[in-house]
């Protein structure tokens, strides 16, 4: 695999809003830094502990995404440093990061996931469930925890309509939500969605950020 190649033909088809994670999850620090000495400076992970590990030994320019589902007992371990955290589906998740974030006296930037796939074991909140967490006393307490957007994960499918139509109904519930809670908000501006098979219609629909592996580093490891 020619890292650094893939890095710089995926940068260059992206439009000039459209930003790369490259998710370095299960990859040694070799495999990240040949993608840093391509330019690459995003890169996201999905394990606490790989995460912290690669954070102390790898360069400090590094914004690292968490694009998993963090667990709230291990938020701590991240919190210090974490660019921006990709799957908070819920009002307790955001309490923890904001105490967290307290501590550390900085601003945590998240993006609220979505359950926009056919697939029920994908994780996310429904646009009725993102209502009630917005709209709570207990969200507008939070004042170290930023909402900067929205992610989420189509079907793992190749009917390429029902992909086209899952980010368009992300591209939707951003859309109401700067409507109805973050119209003078001027952080609320990311959708996270398209990965290594599908991120080109990810970006037609309007995407900011994709997150892709496969594609830079090849087949997992495990």
């Amino acid at each position: 695999m020619d890292i650094g190649k893939n890095i710089k033909e995926i940068t260059e088809s992206l439009p000039e809003n459209v930003r790369l994670v490259a998710v370095s999850k299960t990859k040694p620090n070799e495999d990240i830094l040949e993608a840093y000495n391509a330019g690459q400076r995003i890169f996201g992970e999905n394990k606490v502990q790989d995460l912290t590990k690669k954070y102390e030994e790898l360069p400090k320019d590094i914004e690292w995404h968490f694009i998993g589902h963090p667990q709230s007992n291990k938020v701590k371990y991240i919190a210090p440093f974490i660019s921006l955290i990709h799957g908070v589906d819920s009002i307790k998740l955001l309490k923890t990061i904001n105490k967290e974030a307290i501590k550390n006296n900085r601003v945590i930037d998240v993006l609220l996931q979505f359950h926009i796939a056919k697939e029920l074991t994908k994780f996310g909140l429904s646009p009725d469930e993102a209502d009630v967490l917005l709209s709570s006393d207990a969200f507008k307490q939070l004042t170290k925890v930023r909402v900067v957007g929205v992610m989420g994960m189509a079907t793992y499918t190749d009917e390429k309509d029902q992909i086209r139509n899952e980010f368009r109904v992300l591209k939707s519930i951003f859309n109401s939500l700067k409507n109805k809670y973050f119209f003078d908000s001027k952080f609320f501006t990311e959708i996270s969605m398209g990965m290594s098979g599908d991120y080109p219609i990810a970006v037609e629909e309007g995407s900011t950020m994709i997150r892709v592996g496969s594609n830079i580093f090849g087949a997992r490891n495990y």
